[in-house]
């Protein structure tokens, strides 16, 4: 991809220009770029907005203007990113922030990603109670639940969705998947849980549970 447009993509994110960032989504496939590397490019602006949210350089409702415009660039690109996967969906995931948590965004950049690599995404929200996971799980034949934590005191909670999963006779057949600003791998080891450090390894991993 040019540099230069890597850079718009990735400015418009950041400024929460929605039409700006339809817009050079749509210059980007028109000039042959693929669908996945403008992805990327717009990834890297949302990676830039969490770290000034993480710092207190921005604010919550600067960061929900960023995530517009991104949602408005993804809907763009859903149609080229679903060809460019194949038509045969490789499964549907349960997608949520857990219990307790309001935080969204890490989250929802793993579901854009998802979708990129052609799950089907069943994206619950933030503050998911833990039986809602697996509810979900039976309702929707899921292949693999996703479960998202900022805080350190809910990450706790990640276990819990595990645990809650072995209960009912979900878990291990549904494997959980877990992320988030406090949760490392050692952490999902100890729960029984797989990790994604962020939401490209985290769709990374998900092909690996179905064998892709």
């Amino acid at each position: 991809m040019d540099m230069r447009m890597a850079e718009k993509l990735k400015d418009a994110v950041v400024n929460g220009d929605s039409d700006a960032a339809v817009k050079e989504t749509k210059a980007s496939l028109a000039s042959g770029t693929s669908a996945k590397d403008t992805l990327e490019a717009l990834v890297k602006g949302m990676n830039v907005v969490a770290k000034q949210f993480e710092d207190a350089e921005i604010y919550l409702p600067q960061v929900m203007v960023a995530a517009d415009a991104m949602t408005a660039a993804v809907t763009v690109l859903e149609p080229e990113l679903a060809k460019a996967g194949g038509t045969a969906k490789l499964g549907t995931v349960i997608l949520g922030t857990v219990e307790g948590d309001i935080h969204d965004i890490g989250k929802a950049l793993v579901g854009i990603m998802l979708k990129g690599a052609n799950f089907d995404v069943i994206d619950l929200g933030r503050d998911v109670k833990v039986e809602k996971f697996w509810e979900e799980v039976r309702a929707h034949n899921a292949v693999l639940v996703a479960v998202s934590a900022l805080m350190s005191t809910t990450t706790l909670n990640q276990r819990r969705v595990v645990a809650a999963g072995k209960e009912d006779g979900s878990y291990p057949k549904v494997k959980v998947l877990v992320g988030g600003a406090c949760t490392t791998v050692e952490w999902a080891e100890k729960i029984g849980a797989l990790y994604g450090a962020n939401a490209s390894e985290a769709a990374y991993v998900a092909k690996k549970v179905v064998g892709k």
